[in-house]
């Protein structure tokens, strides 16, 4: 048996924001819900399967200098669906790490946009191709790795 992804769950510190930011700009659809004081989240996904469970624990924002998740990416097929969501998130007033699409690294076909969510956790949107001649913010080093 080979061990894949099932679901991310990302602590939060105000549910209701992230609900709106994941939902309502993000398109996730809302499975589940627990509403009772201290045990507040949300289950969230595509249509099809759980994707994000939201729990409402953290006491302060993301810290990326501590261990633990980096960032969390998800996948597209088209970079014009990349730029769908830019301007949906730009729209909102999400603070985005690099300026428009960008590769994954020089050369590379894949790449997309690089962004936070209310919390500052790092997130990616990226397709695997169309970002040609995109520029690579760190040259040959992985985009990814370093916003």
């Amino acid at each position: 048996m080979t061990l894949r992804t099932g679901h991310t769950g990302l602590n939060v510190t105000d549910l209701d924001r992230s609900l709106a930011f994941y939902r309502d700009v993000l398109g996730f659809v809302t499975i589940g819900e627990g509403k009772e004081d201290g045990r507040r989240f949300a289950l969230l996904g595509d249509g099809e399967r759980l994707v994000l469970a939201l729990w409402q624990q953290a006491r302060s924002p993301y810290d990326g200098t501590r261990a633990g998740l980096h960032h969390l990416a998800f996948e597209v097929d088209s970079i014009e669906r990349v730029r769908e969501y830019e301007e949906a998130l730009r729209a909102h007033g999400t603070d985005f790490a690099h300026e428009g699409v960008v590769a994954h690294a020089e050369g590379a076909a894949s790449g997309g946009i690089f962004f936070h969510d209310p919390d500052g956790i790092r997130l990616e949107i990226s397709a695997p191709t169309g970002a040609e001649g995109a520029p690579a913010p760190y040259g040959s080093v992985p985009t990814c790795g370093f916003f």
